[in-house]
């Protein structure tokens, strides 16, 4: 098995032609250089493939140079494409990120402060906001990508706002503007019974634009209480079958949306002559499905980089703050009637 030899800070002087004190100064911006050593010194790092030492720069930093990502689904792609985001701008810095499932107790709260992780960055519906408190008030700089909507959250907790409430208003709005009056909504599935409550930024959207246009509601349309997908078509189907008024579906994501579009196709009812259908998250099933799927883009990349960026801050003791995003909504086949 072939050995390779660590780049050492030597290394990069030789290839630079300066000294290591010049290396020391550059790559920890504690002195100024100037440009042209610095350059030298930077091209260096790149051609050999420098990093720091890790071991050493936890023993003289006190850092476990470890993030966590806290999310519900962990084998949602959604979360998978923000953990991916989230590692390109930490790896190169030093630091490892990984992803946990929320288990929503006292003993993976205390696992987590016994970990000493430098930061933790959480997405969840579920996890209890005193959980939450709890991470910050163990001195663990805590990032929360706003769900839903909290009663006393922490003002040390940063706040990244990915614009879910406004995303779901948009849907609701553009079912409108295609002339939708009787619009249904499909809740998440969860084995631990943890569903959606008015708290939740997508549901909220969803409820206040209906009532913003003096759209009929009543709490039978809201398709919630499943476990799987085999319930969730069992509750569309007999929703229909019962000659509810309905034209139009807004699913809270993307792999909902597809079930209701199966559903409507064992039914043999149109998508989007009959019924239009909305989906959240621009998942690649969103374009591959038939209809392809109208739905919400959220700004990953813009969530990834702003919840790193509050995270840094606030490791570095600068004041706690939020960070407002925005979502796109991308019309596709299944809201353009033909």
């Amino acid at each position: 098995m072939a050995r390779f030899a660590p780049v050492t800070r030597k290394m990069v002087a030789e290839e630079a032609g300066v000294s290591e004190t010049i290396v020391s100064y550059v790559l920890n911006k504690n002195r100024s250089v100037s440009q042209e050593k610095r350059l030298r010194v930077e091209t260096a790092v790149k051609k050999l493939g420098y990093r720091p030492n890790t071991i050493a720069r936890m023993l003289k930093s006190k850092q476990s140079l470890h993030i966590l990502f806290i999310a519900d689904k962990i084998e949602n792609e959604h979360f998978g494409k923000m953990l991916a985001e989230m590692n390109s701008l930490l790896y190169n810095q030093g630091y490892l990120i990984s992803l946990a499932p929320n288990r929503d107790n006292d003993e993976f709260i205390q696992h987590i402060i016994s970990r000493q992780l430098d930061g933790v960055i959480i997405s969840s519906i579920s996890m209890q906001e005193s959980y939450i408190n709890a991470l910050s008030e163990a001195g663990i700089p805590v990032v929360v990508l706003m769900t839903r909507n909290y009663n006393n959250l922490s003002t040390n907790i940063g706040k990244i706002y990915p614009g879910l409430y406004d995303g779901a208003r948009e849907c609701v709005k553009h079912l409108y503007a295609n002339g939708c009056r009787d619009i249904i909504y499909i809740d998440r599935m969860s084995n631990s019974g943890h569903f959606s409550d008015f708290s939740d930024l997508r549901l909220k959207g969803y409820l206040d634009e209906l009532s913003a246009l003096n759209l009929p509601f009543n709490s039978e349309r809201i398709i919630t209480g499943c476990a799987n997908e085999e319930e969730v078509m069992e509750k569309i189907t007999s929703y229909i079958k019962k000659d509810m008024p309905v034209d139009a579906i807004f699913a809270r994501n993307d792999y909902l949306a597809a079930i209701a579009i199966r559903v409507m196709r064992e039914l043999k009812i149109n998508v989007p002559n009959d019924i239009k259908i909305v989906g959240f998250d621009n998942s690649n099933i969103s374009r591959h499905i038939i209809p392809s799927l109208t739905t919400v883009e959220i700004d990953r990349k813009g969530t990834a980089h702003a919840a790193v960026e509050l995270l840094q801050d606030m490791m570095e003791g600068k004041p706690v703050s939020s960070i407002e995003l925005k979502t796109c909504l991308i019309v596709r086949e299944s809201t353009l009637t033909v």
